[in-house]
């Protein structure tokens, strides 16, 4: 599995799943919105952990700079 993520994608993905999960804690959010948003953040959380979002393969894109693509191969 070839990564397809840039750094700043990653990053962006982590802080969207923070800021839902404290949304979360301080019950900000609750009901089915809660639930949806919580699956949403693992999702970013995975996808950041791999470097790889399976929904940028079948449309070719990738968020990665040449210098980051030069460095993990």
């Amino acid at each position: 599995m070839k990564t397809n993520m840039g750094t700043v994608d990653r990053i962006f993905r982590l802080l969207v799943a923070v800021v839902i999960a404290i949304l979360y804690a301080a019950n900000q959010i609750t009901g089915t919105a809660a639930i949806i948003l919580l699956i949403l953040a693992g999702i970013f959380i995975l996808t950041s952990v791999i470097s790889f979002c399976p929904l940028y393969l079948p449309f070719g894109l990738s968020t990665k700079k040449k210098s980051e693509q030069k460095q993990s191969s």
